[in-house]
């Protein structure tokens, strides 16, 4: 496996990992899952002590995209084997330059959504939340702001909602800690307007654990042009 450095990025490339994408939304107080990047078997497996199992293992580059698809993904992961044989397959099903893998904790619930920000010609930055994980492109059930909005919109944002019931007690889980992803989907807004080269972010899923708990398990930043500065993205919001 070729390992990049961070930031160590082509000028071809259109989008930050999903490692330096989740960096940035935690610089904007976004939740992500607990995940540490590694660069060897022995790594992978001391990270996942630490984190506790179960764990994921991810391939992290700026060239996967898609990576469930790509087949670079490591679901319930709970013993050092499980994570050491989980690494050989990943490295060798990838072709591309890799960061590293990503090891993150496996965060339980049945209840998923989606945040995006997209940048509208006439509008500019535009937040959405949805119905997450397989269930987006099938129910489509999505609401859509203006950046930037406040507390209040975004509240009419989650109540807009056709699935707003599962956000309740769910099937023995606590109530989606509504705080949380309203303050998400503000700070979204804020990331679109204070970075134009951002053309485009998803959160999917934004995953709610059985405690009501909100964390982004998955995340992609996309930039308007390949030569968009990825380092300054980052450095300038901290």
């Amino acid at each position: 496996m070729q390992i990049l450095k961070p930031f160590e990025i082509e000028s071809s490339h259109r989008a930050l990992s999903e490692y330096e994408s989740k960096k940035l939304l935690v610089e904007y107080g976004i939740p992500t899952a607990d995940e540490i990047l590694v660069q060897s078997r022995d790594q992978a497996v001391a990270a996942a002590k630490k984190i506790g199992f179960p764990v994921v293992l991810k391939a992290c580059s700026p060239e996967l995209m898609h990576k469930s698809e790509a087949g670079c993904v490591e679901l319930s992961l709970t013993s050092d084997d499980d994570v050491a044989q989980a690494y050989d397959r990943i490295l060798s099903s990838i072709s591309v330059r890799l960061e590293g893998v990503l090891v993150s904790e496996m965060i339980s619930g049945v209840r998923e959504l989606v945040l995006g920000l997209t940048r509208e010609p006439q509008f500019g930055p535009c937040v959405m939340l949805g119905l997450g994980g397989v269930m987006t492109e099938i129910f489509k059930d999505t609401v859509f702001r203006v950046a930037p909005f406040d507390r209040v919109e975004a509240e009419d944002m989650v109540s807009e909602l056709k699935s707003k019931a599962m956000l309740n007690e769910f099937r023995g889980e606590s109530p989606a800690d509504i705080n949380t992803i309203c303050r998400c989907l503000i700070s979204l807004g804020k990331i679109g307007l204070e970075n134009p080269d951002i053309s485009e972010i998803d959160i999917n899923p934004l995953k709610i654990d059985p405690d009501g708990r909100v964390k982004a398990v998955d995340a992609l930043v996309v930039f308007n042009r390949p030569d968009s500065s990825i380092c300054s993205v980052i450095s300038d919001s901290r």
